[in-house]
């Protein structure tokens, strides 16, 4: 952890928190999900720099320690992903590897579809690409979370009884099941996991620590909004073909897969109708926190498909 680099690049006005390690010409942009931020990579990052990649992630405008915009109720993922072509010409990095988790899928797979020519190939850990305004939140039960936090101030009211140490853990411990979170009807998303529910046995109490700090320094504003607040956001993209090498990493332990038609959706190969070159490989005990939970695994299929379909 001592060898990563912390530098804060301006971007459109903001302050944008960037981790580094590594060197070379061989780099690859790593994208947090939430409520991740560049602590998340933290055994990634150590261990694709000491196999000779260049490693940067970025903390998302909003969160951790990159400046909160000046109005977060109004962010999108469109924002997101030209500060990430920002920080590219602020490096002056020509073309990158994106791996992108949780969220992170979201302008992981858009950068090569808006940006064709940076992008050598992508990553993703948990969700496959899913076209942008498509229906897959659809038929969710309303206590699931992700329809109680699209609702403006439902989530701010739920999290704001707790410091961010606890509204991480509680996320933490609920994301890392296997079943859907979902709230009863009187019941916020928080208080579905009591208070005297023990970590994941990978996740200790330095890491909330670390977390919760973080989040404490941005808040969860422009979080709530980008990730479950522009959800349906369209792109102006002619053609939803990526054309580069794609590897999806998937816990067969992950929650994401009882989305409605989620599983069928991976399995069955639909996928690859706009991944052509997509790889899946599943993890038989993953659960959400494949990365954090299993590195040395991840690790190891990071370096195999960087090292076997990216430079040979």
């Amino acid at each position: 952890m001592d060898k990563i680099q912390h530098k804060f690049i301006q971007v459109g006005g903001l302050n944008l928190h960037v981790a580094e390690i590594g060197t070379g010409s061989k780099v690859v942009m790593v994208l947090h999900g939430f409520p991740e931020i560049w602590y998340s990579w933290r055994y990634q990052m150590i261990a694709l720099a000491d196999a000779g990649f260049r490693v940067i992630v970025p903390d998302y405008r909003g969160f951790g320690l990159s400046d909160v915009p000046p109005e977060p109720e109004k962010t999108t993922s469109k924002d997101l992903i030209d500060d990430l072509i920002g920080i590219l010409d602020s490096l002056e990095i020509a073309k990158v590897v994106v791996i992108g988790k949780d969220y992170g899928v979201r302008p992981a797979y858009m950068l090569p579809l808006l940006h064709p020519e940076r992008i050598l190939g992508v990553v993703t850990l948990g969700v496959p690409f899913v076209p942008p305004g498509a229906s897959n939140f659809n038929n969710l039960p309303e206590g699931f979370y992700i329809c109680r936090w699209q609702e403006p101030g439902r989530a701010e009211a739920d999290f704001g009884r707790f410091d961010a140490k606890a509204v991480v853990r509680s996320i933490y411990i609920q994301f890392s099941g296997s079943e859907l979170p979902i709230a009863a009807e009187n019941q916020e998303v928080l208080d579905v996991v009591d208070s005297s529910t023990p970590l994941p046995c990978w996740f200790t109490e330095e890491d909330v620590a670390e977390y919760g700090a973080l989040y404490q320094k941005s808040g969860f504003q422009t979080a709530l909004q980008v990730v479950y607040r522009s959800l349906h956001e369209s792109f102006d993209v002619k053609e939803l073909l990526v054309k580069v090498p794609a590897l999806l990493i998937m816990g067969d332990k992950d929650y994401v897969l009882k989305f409605p038609g989620m599983e069928d959706y991976i399995k069955s190969g639909q996928a690859k109708h706009f991944v052509p070159k997509l790889e899946t490989v599943h993890l038989p005990e993953g659960s959400h926190f494949v990365q954090e939970q299993s590195p040395d695994e991840v690790n190891q299929l990071l370096l195999t498909f960087l090292n076997t379909h990216i430079w040979t």
